[in-house]
């Protein structure tokens, strides 16, 4: 683990903050949307169709392309009102064949901006999903050595952040949670009484999106990722 710094808290999410992630899916779910053709219903309706199963196979089974496939399953299997059969299932996993192994690929001046603030403040990392998956990006991206810690958790809700205050022995109020999802790093980490800063990601999950306040201050708004080298 490295040394503690004296500056500030930083904490940052990984998916879709220090690399792409999310726009993998997007594109196994264009390709799925070509491949059901649906008779009476259109690309938006069977998305919205998706997406509802997502939610609840979220809140059951956590996340992951293993849990992605289940929900591509489930909705071939809901649209068609019948039990997907072997071929169905096999050509669905062939569609997200992609997800499986992928290259870990960083945000434009992500390794450079880490490099620098960690001559500076202390650096946390947290990340949700399936521990294996999720650590399997964390040792290839090739970042670890940044932060003090990088932690794998099942849900980033307000008592995970509060957790992680207390693992790290920090004030909440002088750390800072940096990641592109209002509802997993922006809004959570604001009600456990961190700061945050919200670096939007255009291919953001749509389960992740929620309404920030404008007004609150306590939030920065960030274009891209080198831009935290002007606040930190």
């Amino acid at each position: 683990m490295a040394p503690r710094r004296e500056g500030r808290v930083l904490v940052f999410d990984a998916d879709d903050t220090l690399w792409e992630n999310n726009v993998l899916f997007e594109r196994v779910i264009d390709d799925f949307l070509d491949w059901l053709a649906h008779p009476t219903l259109d690309r938006a309706e069977i998305r919205a169709v998706l997406d509802d199963i997502e939610r609840a196979n979220a809140v059951a089974h956590g996340y992951g392309s293993k849990v992605f496939l289940r929900s591509l399953g489930e909705c071939l299997e809901k649209l068609r009102e019948r039990p997907a059969t072997e071929r169905e299932s096999r050509e669905i996993d062939e569609l997200a064949a992609a997800l499986v192994g992928h290259t870990v690929e960083l945000m434009p001046g992500v390794a450079a901006t880490l490099d620098d603030l960690a001559t500076r403040h202390e650096l946390l990392l947290l990340t949700k999903g399936e521990h294996q998956e999720q650590q399997r990006k964390l040792d290839a991206c090739g970042l670890l050595h940044h932060f003090r810690a990088a932690h794998i958790v099942r849900e980033k809700d307000v008592d995970t952040y509060r957790w992680l205050a207390r693992e790290h022995d920090f004030a909440p109020a002088d750390a800072w949670m940096i990641g592109n999802s209002p509802r997993s790093d922006i809004l959570p980490a604001r009600a456990a009484g961190m700061n945050a800063v919200f670096i939007p990601n255009e291919n953001t999950w749509v389960l992740e999106h929620d309404e920030l306040d404008p007004g609150d201050r306590g939030v920065l708004r960030l274009a891209a990722f080198p831009d935290l080298l002007r606040h930190f």
